[in-house]
């Protein structure tokens, strides 16, 4: 998973980035508000860690903007202990949840496995029309038929259906299944979108995955 941590304390940057690099979490990092934003629209993430506070445009003011784009990606806010107005205002503006500086590690895990929780659901599945992706058996169902995915289809069709109705790049594709420090090519992403759309259509979903020509896929309920 890949978090973007957005805060303009170099030092409390450097301890949170530490924390979820720890985790196994990929993560980008920004000092200001403009910096954040542009990542934010730049690429995929998970999770995005937004201070209140910050040169440039605010955290309040960027989670207006990503939530009237349409973006659902999780947001913890980090506000001031006395900051009252300020998570009021940001979670009227669509964050998610809200951390008091200063915070313990283990709450801004706990708070982070909670907003992650909420967005694939209570059971763990993650439910998109007629497909239900389950973590725990790495495997997604076409109404109760298994697709029997491979590893890489599977961190493929994960990826769509967490942006579902959002259009991927095949860079921000290619970064995410197989990143750009790998062997494998390009290329590969239309070997694997090819097979992921023929056990699709085994079961008549295939026309869920659609190619936007010149861009990339969108996966579109």
């Amino acid at each position: 998973m890949r978090v973007l941590i957005v805060e303009d304390d170099v030092s409390l940057l450097a301890v949170i980035r530490d924390i979820f690099e720890g985790e196994s979490f990929l993560t980008d990092t920004a000092e200001s508000g403009d910096e954040g934003y542009y990542l934010a629209q730049q690429v995929i993430h998970d999770l995005i860690v937004l201070d209140v506070m910050l040169p440039g445009m605010s955290g309040i003011e960027i989670v207006r903007r990503l939530r009237s784009q349409g973006m659902p990606v999780p947001i913890i806010l980090l506000t001031a202990k006395d900051a009252v107005e300020d998570r009021v205002s940001g979670l009227d503006a669509g964050a998610d949840d809200y951390l008091t500086k200063p915070f313990a590690v283990s709450e801004l895990m706990a708070r982070t496995r909670a907003v992650l929780r909420r967005r694939i659901g209570q059971e763990g599945d993650l439910i998109c029309g007629p497909i239900r992706l389950v973590p725990g058996l790495r495997d997604a169902f076409n109404g109760e038929i298994p697709l029997h995915l491979t590893a890489t289809e599977y961190a493929l069709l994960e990826f769509f259906l967490c942006n579902k109705d959002r259009i991927l790049t095949r860079e921000q594709i290619f970064d995410r299944v197989w990143g750009f420090d790998s062997g494998a090519a390009t290329s590969a992403i239309d070997v694997y979108v090819h097979h992921l759309r023929k056990k699709l259509a085994a079961h008549g979903a295939d026309s869920l995955l659609r190619t936007v020509r010149g861009v990339g896929y969108v996966f579109h309920v």
